[in-house]
């Protein structure tokens, strides 16, 4: 399955990733930093004070106005980017992922193959500005596969290879899983969690030990339509993908209501904390085109410029 075309590939070529706050890079990128360095770009300016390096005075203004003042510079930086994705087996609702075409009309109603692909897409605009890509799968209690960290799109062929040998299977402590990775000896900056957040345990322990690392937290909460409004009636057994667990309901209008309550509740509820948190929380259907979120949805949010 091919996750991008070319005309999709060219509209991702114009975008940034954005994280309000950029952390220092190691070396030198394509983005600007909100401190004050020594590139060639100019920033701003400030009053001279003794000490400071006499070359940076601009002495055309010092002419005019018989003050000296000091040129401040923008310092160019990598971003260091992280994203996360949920490989368990409750990521694989929704149409079959190998009925996918390759324009992704299809995908979309698969929540895993939909999240690869949006995971794809950050990954593509990560290296195509030289920012410091890592995209790691979680599964059980603990990271499953990683990729990276890599910058520069010539490590593009291997994101898409790495993200289409990934499959769903198992279940996922979601907490526990951050948590090992806030734990783990990496240089924080801007983190993405693709996730249906389906997690017996939790998340915001995890959630919360990122943040308290340095991270910039953004949750993509990815579900299908089904999971936002069943298409069921009558007496049921259903059963947990990921443990096998059985559950006898008998669903009716009424029902069906109340869940559909509770289901907007709960994400009202992870919109709610994230929010106080200062961390960005975007709800995600599979109904909505995958391009479409990232080239509009995205964009509006401020993650993606």
């Amino acid at each position: 399955m091919a996750l991008f075309d070319e005309k999709t590939l060219r509209k991702l070529d114009r975008l940034a990733l954005v994280a309000s706050q950029v952390r220092a890079g190691q070396i030198k990128g394509e983005r600007r930093s909100t401190k004050r360095g020594t590139s060639i770009e100019f920033a701003d300016y400030r009053d001279y004070t003794r000490g400071d390096d006499l070359r940076r005075v601009d002495w055309n203004v010092y002419a005019r106005l018989e003050r000296p003042y000091v040129k401040l510079l923008e310092e160019e930086e990598d971003l260091a980017v992280h994203i996360l994705l949920d490989t368990s087996l409750s990521m694989n609702s929704g149409a079959a992922a190998g009925s996918a075409a390759d324009d992704g009309s299809a995908a979309a109603l698969n929540k895993f193959a939909y999240a690869r692909r949006l995971a794809a897409a950050l990954g593509y605009i990560a290296l195509g500005v030289g920012d410091r890509l890592t995209v790691t799968a979680l599964r059980d209690d603990s990271l499953a596969a990683q990729f990276g960290p890599a910058r520069s799109r010539g490590h593009t062929l291997r994101l898409l290879q790495f993200l289409e040998g990934l499959e769903p299977g198992g279940a996922t402590n979601l907490d526990a899983a951050l948590r090992a990775y806030a734990l783990g000896t990496r240089r924080a900056g801007l983190l993405f969690l693709i996730s249906d957040l389906f997690s017996p345990a939790g998340y915001r322990a995890g959630l919360g030990q990122l943040q308290g690392r340095g991270y910039e937290v953004a949750v993509l909460q990815v579900l299908a339509p089904d999971e936002l409004d069943p298409p069921l009636a009558g007496d049921l057994r259903l059963i947990d993908v990921e443990t096998g667990a059985p559950q006898d309901v008998t669903l009716d209008g009424g029902l069906r209501a109340l869940y559909r309550r509770r289901v907007a509740a709960w994400r009202d509820e992870m919109e709610t904390y994230c929010l106080k948190r200062n961390m960005h929380f975007v709800p995600v259907t599979t109904s909505l085109p995958w391009d479409e979120l990232v080239l509009f949805h995205l964009r509006q949010r401020g993650l993606v410029k």
